[in-house]
């Protein structure tokens, strides 16, 4: 229950819109509990010689009331429920607005279908609460102080007697909901687990597909399923007592009444009326009285879910602006200094970088090369702050990194990494993305850059065509170019290629390189790669293994050194004539 009260923050901000709908909520009920009082009337003046037009005008009052009754609960539904998808809508926004401030290692542990558990399931059992579950337990609490003491003014005993199973009832709602409250929590676990198989399947169907894995990732999917259906039957069956078991205490409160009631009408203690009346309010206590139970497990679901949302909304991102941040650096020209930087992934885990000491001056374009594992990645993750590093000083124009606005920061930065990501969107919005005032003629020079122009006239529609998920409908080599027209039509000051034309060929990597190195010549760009035609015009090249540099220059001066990266040269140029004589 504790976890609910982080909502505090959003029923604040509709308190007004509440507090009219509690007020309907109140209205509804008074004049719901007016027309058994006429009911009485009508019955008790049939005993006397109820003339026609007394009989008709009671009969008008009772449709009346009902109709009034009727207005101020559709208030209720158009105030209260009208809030709880203003509060959803607030509260998935705030969602989504938290998961990308994250840092990349928050990622690394939580599955994709788990944050989309929390982003739709969790979030809809939290409005069931803010809606329905606030306005029946209103309606109940209102119903129940009214009717019982119009009760009590009534008949005191008889309402003693009627009132009787409501200890028994609180008990068993208290039990229940806390068993629904486990239940729930371990559904929605499970669920992040469906979803997240269901997603690798769909994302990976080539994969599924050329492997014919088809039928066993069926099979997982029927497990996963026929498993979700077996926690959801567990709940089923304990959400299963509560209507009977109320019915049966409101059921027994009835059948008392009537024998007793009955008996102080046929010792005139108590008049037909007066007795009809009674079972009137004791009848109009029974949904308010089934309510409880509903609303006890739309709590429980709420709060286990709210439970979950928290572990998200409450972690907070390592990589984000502090006190140390200096507001006023809006813009960097891309000069890069390491000074004995070292870099881990995880606190206790091996360095991955090591005592990394490096000056990169703005306009400086830097080839890393090395072996696969050596920590060429982990090197450029740093500059952007992916990750932070663990030791030593990066600077950027002077400036600890640190002190740099994040936004700032990536805003300079055009980083094409080695697995390529595109929308399911046109191929226009996907070269264009980030970059909202983008012409027509700078999207098609960057296009130009990278090379893809050609492809992308061929297609029916051009620039418009939709791509698949992830980009599927493309091959790897276009969906490299598609991502570094991306980052060429950014216009950075630093430019990092993570080996961002594995998939391309050596022709066609090499008319790429000849427009890059206009793009290149004014900012500081970085290439890395596993090839060495790649990197060979750099202006300094950095050899990496086991995460420290062993060996700096340029290329002509790093062949003549005859080290790891002359051995990596010679191996390539020996394929390259193999793959001639072939």
């Amino acid at each position: 229950m504790r976890s609910l009260l982080r909502l505090k923050v959003y029923f604040s901000r509709y308190r007004g819109t509440l507090l009219w709908g509690v007020v309907f909520i109140l209205l509804s009920t008074v004049f719901a509990v007016i027309t058994p009082v006429i009911i009485r009337d009508t019955i008790d003046g049939l005993q006397r010689d109820l003339s026609s037009s007394t009989l008709l005008q009671y009969a008008g009052m009772i449709v009346g009331f009902a109709l009034l009754s009727g207005l101020f609960l559709y208030l209720t539904r158009q105030t209260i429920i009208v809030v709880s998808r203003r509060i959803e809508y607030d509260l998935r926004n705030d969602f989504l607005k938290h998961i990308t401030t994250l840092p990349q290692e928050y990622y690394a542990t939580m599955s994709t279908g788990d944050i989309m558990a929390h982003a739709t399931n969790d979030i809809a059992a939290v409005r069931m609460f803010v809606g329905p579950a606030v306005m029946y337990s209103s309606n109940t609490v209102f119903n129940f102080i009214i009717i019982v003491t119009l009760l009590i003014s009534i008949h005191p005993m008889l309402t003693l007697w009627a009132l009787l199973p409501l200890p028994f009832l609180s008990f068993a709602v208290n039990r229940l909901g806390t068993v629904i409250h486990k239940r729930y929590e371990d559904i929605q676990s499970h669920y992040g687990l469906l979803t997240a198989r269901t997603q690798e399947s769909i994302s990976g169907i080539r994969v599924v597909k050329a492997y014919l894995r088809e039928a066993f990732e069926t099979s997982v999917f029927f497990e996963l399923s026929e498993e979700y259906r077996k926690r959801n039957m567990r709940m089923v069956r304990v959400q299963s007592l509560f209507m009977p078991m109320i019915g049966l205490l409101v059921g027994l409160s009835v059948i008392i009444i009537i024998w007793l009631g009955g008996r102080e009408v046929i010792a005139g203690k108590l008049t037909l009326g007066e007795l009809t009346q009674f079972i009137i309010y004791l009848g109009m206590l029974i949904w308010p009285m089934a309510a409880v139970g509903w609303v006890v497990s739309l709590v429980q679901r709420a709060s286990a879910s709210m439970k979950r949302l928290e572990r998200v909304m409450g972690s907070e991102s390592t990589v984000a602006d502090g006190e140390e941040t200096n507001a006023s650096i809006t813009e960097l020209r891309g000069d890069i200094t390491f000074e004995d930087v070292r870099f881990r992934y995880q606190e206790t885990g091996p360095d991955v970088l090591r005592d990394i000491s490096l000056d990169i001056p703005a306009g400086m374009t830097l080839g890393v090369i090395g072996t696969t594992g050596s920590g060429k990645s982990s090197f450029v993750n740093v500059i952007p702050r992916v990750y932070d590093i663990t030791e030593g000083s990066l600077r950027i124009d002077g400036h600890p990194i640190s002190t740099i606005p994040v936004e700032t920061l990536r805003r300079s930065i055009a980083y094409v990494t080695q697995e390529t990501f595109l929308f399911s969107d046109t191929l226009r919005n996907n070269i264009a993305y980030g970059v909202e005032t983008a012409t027509e003629e700078d999207m098609l020079w960057a296009a130009g850059i990278a090379q893809v122009d050609k492809d992308i006239v061929e297609f029916p529609h051009g620039y418009e065509t939709v791509l698949g998920e992830r980009g599927i409908t493309l091959s790897g080599g276009q969906k490299q170019r598609v991502s570094l027209a991306r980052a060429v039509l950014r216009k950075p000051s630093i430019l990092i290629l993570d080996d961002a034309l594995s998939a391309v060929d050596t022709h066609t990597e090499e008319d790429i390189l000849s427009r890059l190195r206009d793009v290149m010549a004014d900012r500081t760009s970085i290439l890395i790669s596993h090839r060495i035609s790649t990197v060979k015009h750099a202006d300094r090249i950095i050899v990496i293994d086991d995460g420290r540099i062993v060996e700096e220059g340029t290329h002509d001066e790093l062949v003549e050194h005859d080290g790891l990266y002359a051995d990596l040269h010679r191996r390539q140029l020996l394929a390259a004539e193999l793959e001639e004589m072939e």
